[in-house]
Parts: structure tokens; sequence; C-alpha cells
């Protein structure tokens, strides 16, 4: 049994200190999402606060089936769109990333993988994010994107392809991707 499970088992049975368990569980890593899908660092925050608000809000209809990080990262990709559509402003991803907390300093490697994927197609975009930056399951990314696994896998490959392409034209060519 997981951390995760022991935490749901226990909010379950009406202990609301394994909320906040959960949240500093998962904190940093919604944060991190929300900073790349909003505007501003404020903004990211507020998407992170409104997150779990509205987690902790529909709890009670939540059923664990192991996928709690999925349903939070899902809960955290529609609340960044809504606030997108309140503000009416064109969203897009940061050409830099406003990490500022110990931990979130970016390598110059993980900026040039920005790079390169703020150049793919925003469906190949947004798994190669979640995949990488994020380290969830084709699975999860399924879920949270609301597709099948395999058009999941699909578009990843066509991505990696993509950018391989990319590296190669630019003579440094890892051997990895």
């Amino acid at each position: 049994m997981t951390r995760e499970d022991k935490l749901i088992k226990k909010l379950e049975h009406g202990d609301m200190s394994a909320l906040d368990e959960l949240i500093s569980l998962y904190y940093t890593d919604i944060l991190r999402y929300c900073v790349c899908h909003t505007a501003d660092r404020q903004t990211a925050e507020d998407a992170v606060q409104e997150t779990f608000l509205k987690t902790v809000r529909y709890l009670d209809r939540y059923i664990h089936k192991g996928k709690f990080r999925a349903f939070l990262y899902q809960v955290a990709s529609n609340t960044c769109v809504d606030m997108w559509r309140k503000k009416h402003q064109e969203e897009q991803m940061p050409d830099t990333l406003e990490c500022l907390e110990q931990g979130f300093k970016r390598a110059e490697t993980e900026m040039d993988f920005m790079l390169l994927i703020k150049e793919l197609p925003e469906e190949q975009r947004e798994i190669i994010y979640l995949r990488f930056a994020h380290d969830l399951t084709l699975r999860e990314i399924g879920q949270i994107l609301n597709l099948p696994q395999r058009t999941v896998q699909s578009r990843l490959r066509a991505a990696l392809k993509r950018m391989k392409k990319e590296l190669g034209k630019g003579g440094i060519l890892h051997e990895e991707i």
C-alpha cells in the first residue's frame, strides 16, 4: 500500500490531518505544472490553491482506485483552463520558467529541452511535458488529457521523432532521444 493509499484511507475515515499530508506530498508538483500553464507566477499560485480547494470540495465524489495523482493533475489542468478563460488572454507556455524555490532551478540542458518542446504542436507538447517534466505514466497522461493510452503513446513517439530531427539539424544529436 502506497503512502497515497494510506492517506486516502485515513481521509475516508475522517482523519483530516491526512489532507495536509496529501497536499504537501503533491503541492510542489502541482505548482510547477501551474507555473508552466499560466501567464505568471501569481496566477499559478492562485491556480494551485484553487486546485486543492476543488479537490477538497469534491473529495466525497472521488473514488480511490490508485489514481489520485492523475486526478490532481486533471483538476489542475481544468483550473488553469478556467482561469485562462476568465481572463480572456491567450495562453502560451512561457519562454523561460520562473521557478524561484530551491529545487526548481533549471539546468541549461533542461532549458534547451523546453525550447525544443515549445516548437511542437500543442497536443504533442503537453504529452512531452507531462511525461518528462512531471514523470507521469502514459496511463496517467491519458486520464489527464482524456485520451486513449495508445493515442498518447503515438503522439509521444511522433513528438520524440520530431525533436530528434530538430536536434539533427542543429548538429547536437543526442543518442538517447
